[in-house]
């Protein structure tokens, strides 16, 4: 997705705070992401639960951030895919609005209507992920993460909503 339009009334993580996480590159980050994503999906992974992603490249872009990852399944483990392979399926957001998806505070459906989290690409495979970050149940494995998640989500929507952001290489502003 090239094209980003700023929701309106969203926050957005400041600059100077992006700026370090946009040195990181989308390959490095992949690969720190996925190693945390296995970890993490453990059990799911084990039972199949994933098997949607096997041979497809899921790409999230993190925009505020300007973090990239791409990921796909393989052998039962979720791999960093190339950055240069086309992608099946692509999710874009905000760090506030993914904090909302993670912390629960906003459901995936809200999220999406809305446009505050933006698909592209295969429907199916978004929904696939979708429901099963509905189905997930985190609290037992991470609660305390989730907590500390629930307090940044807090901190990043009191950050006072300055001039609308330009997303470098993102995409264009509307120039009406």
């Amino acid at each position: 997705m090239s094209n980003i339009t700023p929701v309106p009334g969203t926050p957005y993580l400041p600059a100077p705070l992006a700026l370090p996480l946009s040195l990181v590159s989308g390959a490095t980050y992949s690969q720190v992401m996925v190693k945390v994503l296995n970890r993490l999906f453990a059990p799911e992974l084990a039972d199949g639960e994933l098997d949607f992603l096997d041979a497809k490249v899921m790409h999230v872009d993190v925009v505020d951030a300007r973090l990239h990852l791409s990921i796909t399944l393989r052998d039962g483990k979720l791999i960093a895919a190339r950055s240069n392979q086309p992608h099946d399926l692509s999710i874009e957001g905000t760090v506030y609005d993914f904090l909302l998806l993670a912390t629960r505070r906003e459901d995936a459906d809200t999220l999406f209507f809305n446009r505050r989290l933006r698909l592209g690409g295969d429907t199916e495979l978004g929904l696939y992920v979708k429901n099963f970050l509905d189905a997930l149940e985190l609290d037992e494995r991470i609660g305390p993460f989730l907590k500390m998640l629930d307090g940044i989500t807090t901190l990043i929507g009191r950050i006072p909503r300055l001039s609308r952001p330009h997303f470098p290489g993102l995409g264009r502003r509307d120039r009406r």
